[in-house]
């Protein structure tokens, strides 16, 4: 009796096993697909900044060259870091840093990390993106956030995937961005096609005006103009705007792992 009640047991063991593998498995299928042409792992972008007529800053960008995974998601990792020059740093001492991992397929930034320092000013934030359920967890608690809400920095490649190649004067293209515990929707809208001479040479470029978020360091929606390469990269260039006090121009310096060729005007 105890040989058949084991028996038993084993087939019935059996069977559910079986049909447990004939369950298919969920799917965690991506809020959204985003094609990418414009940049790729290992890329690497330097940026001189002028403060009036001074040199006062380095920016560097990068997208890290191994692929990542993040909450169980392949992920672009991505870090930008400002720091002022020796020369600039009696005046005000700048070390920021910001860090996100970005969905490959989505594009949507799943983690995001920010230490920032600015003179007396100092700033530290992160956040963990859910976008199927709209909430994100940040340092201060959490918050409902926009559809497809993006970050600083995830922003910046983002828009970098626009096609431009129908855009008419005053076309405006939308996004949603979360910055310091709260929701900003923005746009960038595009003014146009002029060649930039750049230390790389002459660019063809796309011109574009971002809307700015007005704060302690920008006075107006409306005071930034960014020229990015009129090719698939779409890389930023140079960037001039007006500040609350004084104005700023950021002037491409150095690339390196471009995904496409460069619009170099021969």
């Amino acid at each position: 009796m105890k040989k058949l009640i084991r028996c038993l047991i084993i087939w019935m063991t059996t069977q559910a096993s079986v049909f447990a593998q004939q369950i298919p498995t969920p799917v965690d299928t991506p809020v959204r697909v985003v094609k990418n042409t414009a940049f790729t792992f290992g890329e690497k972008l330097k940026y001189r900044v002028h403060y009036g007529f001074m040199n006062a800053a380095i920016i560097d960008f990068e997208v890290k060259p191994a692929p990542s995974t993040t909450t169980n998601k392949k992920t672009f990792h991505m870090v930008a870091y400002g720091r002022t020059t020796s020369a600039f740093d009696w005046f005000m001492k700048v070390r920021d840093k910001y860090e996100t991992h970005v969905d490959q397929v989505s594009l949507l930034p799943i983690a995001y990390y920010k230490d920032q320092l600015e003179g007396n000013y100092k700033d530290k934030d992160y956040a963990v993106f859910n976008h199927k359920t709209q909430v994100c967890i940040h340092e201060k608690g959490r918050m409902k956030i926009e559809k497809d809400a993006l970050d600083l920095i995830s922003a910046v490649y983002y828009f970098r995937t626009f096609d431009f190649s129908k855009a008419t004067p005053g076309q405006t293209y939308p996004f949603n961005i979360y910055l310091d515990n709260k929701m900003y929707s923005l746009s960038v809208k595009f003014m146009g096609r002029e060649i930039v001479n750049s230390d790389l040479g002459k660019l063809r470029c796309i011109k574009l005006r971002p809307q700015l978020i007005v704060d302690r360091v920008f006075k107006d929606a409306d005071d930034m103009t960014l020229w990015i390469t009129d090719d698939a990269n779409h890389i930023p260039v140079r960037v001039q705007s007006e500040l609350r006090i004084g104005s700023l121009k950021v002037d491409l310096t150095e690339q390196k792992g471009l995904r496409s060729p460069l619009a170099l005007v021969k």
